[in-house]
């Protein structure tokens, strides 16, 4: 069974940069797809980016529209990793991160993931 966790979190102003990563225990994660998503309190979680398996597909990535050309998902195998770089951050972007781990496909839909850290708290604030 695969456990997730998230780090990286934390307070910053608008216009800077977080990197928010989320480690592996119990599985490699080159076998599974990943995602991130985060919440608002009163909102529906809300899908923001997603890396395919290199091993169960193409290693492809997606993004939602919002933070499109501002954040980047990427994994390092050798640490069981997989990261969500931040940059340009919006007041809008304050939520709880969330890393997920899934084996089928319909990665932007939360429903699609296996796996789920606990999340990390991210506020962009001045």
């Amino acid at each position: 069974q695969v456990q997730l966790v998230e780090s990286g979190g934390g307070l910053v102003q608008p216009g800077g940069s977080l990197r928010l990563s989320c480690t592996a225990s119990g599985g490699t994660l080159t076998y599974y797809h990943m995602g991130w998503f985060r919440q608002c309190p009163g909102k529906e979680r809300e899908f923001v980016a997603l890396h395919s398996s290199v091993v169960r597909d193409t290693g492809y990535t997606g993004y939602a529209e919002s933070v499109k050309d501002r954040f980047t998902i990427s994994r390092d195998n050798a640490k069981n990793t997989v990261y969500l770089q931040m940059n340009s951050l919006k007041p809008e972007d304050t939520a709880v991160y969330f890393c997920a781990a899934a084996t089928r496909g319909g990665l932007h839909h939360a429903r699609a993931y296996d796996y789920w850290g606990p999340g990390t708290q991210v506020t962009v604030s001045s």
